[in-house]
This record gives C-alpha cells, sequence and structure tokens, in this order.
C-alpha cells in the first residue's frame, strides 16, 4: 500500500472541491476554471490517487432510486473464528452496503437498504443463516441527519 501524504495544500483542496462539485468536468475544464495547467491537475489527481488520499472516481448511487429506500442498521455476534467465512457470505448480500467489525457490542456493524421493512426482515434472515452469526440486533433508519462525507477531513489542519 502506497505511503500516505501527510498534508494537501490549497491547489489540492481546490481540485478536490472541484471534482467533487462538478464529477462530469473534464480535467481541461477543471484547469481553466482553477486557473492551472491540465497537466498540473492530472499530476495532482494522479498523486493523490497514488498516495491512496483519491479512492476512486465512480459515481455515487442512491439505493432510493434503485428501489431500495430503508435502511438499517445491523449488529452481528459472530463466533470470532469464522470471521473469514462470514465476511466472504456477507460480501455475497447485495443488499449489504457495508459492515465493519467492531470493538464494544456487538462484533460486527452492517448498513443495508430494503424495499421495504419485510425486505430488511428478509436480508436479516440470510445474515443469520450465516454459519458463525449467532444473533443480530437492527436498527432502521428514519432519516439521514448527515450522510457519509470526508471531504471536511481534508480541509482540517494536520
Amino acid at each position: 500500500m502506497p505511503a500516505r501524504r501527510s498534508g494537501l495544500d490549497d491547489l489540492d483542496l481546490r481540485i478536490l472541491r472541484m471534482v467533487r462539485d462538478r464529477p462530469r468536468s473534464g480535467l481541461l475544464e477543471v484547469a481553466r476554471l482553477l486557473g492551472v495547467a491540465r497537466g498540473t491537475v492530472q499530476a495532482r489527481l494522479d498523486r493523490m490517487t497514488a498516495d491512496g488520499v483519491i479512492t476512486d472516481f465512480g459515481p455515487n448511487l442512491s439505493p432510493r432510486a434503485l428501489g431500495h429506500p430503508v435502511q438499517a442498521f445491523t449488529t452481528l455476534e459472530v463466533e470470532q473464528a469464522s470471521r473469514e467465512d462470514i465476511s466472504a457470505a456477507l460480501e455475497a448480500i447485495p443488499e449489504l452496503l457495508e459492515a465493519y467489525i467492531v470493538t464494544g457490542p456487538g462484533d460486527v456493524w452492517c448498513r443495508v437498504a430494503g424495499r421495504d421493512h419485510e425486505h430488511i426482515q428478509q436480508v436479516i434472515d440470510r445474515m443469520l443463516a450465516i454459519e458463525g452469526v449467532r444473533r443480530s440486533s437492527t436498527v432502521i433508519t428514519l432519516s439521514t441527519v448527515v450522510a457519509h462525507r470526508v471531504h471536511p477531513l481534508a480541509a482540517m489542519p494536520r
């Protein structure tokens, strides 16, 4: 894994904001709007990608627009020795948006999406059917207060 860059300068931050706010703009347009050479923008993006700062350029998809408006957080208690097999089985569930091994109560926290509450129950039942998963605890989301974000971290002083 490449070494992480210790800081981003003002131009890096401006490029990141521009790419976030105008994801369909080409490099030439980004360079023109920022008043720098196209090669500079390309080199900065390449460096930030190599440093692991930029993790993807893909579009963000909306579970709601894809017919899965209900989201839930499920905590799984698992047999520790089965974690690797459980992780592989969880990855095969398309409604599972993300999963994390955590400390504290529960072992794996999952965010899932479903068409309705019944569908969420079916997803949970599939997770509970995985060998090594002992039990689950689930909460349904009502609304999003702060959506997943990382950009504010880039602008923080180090």
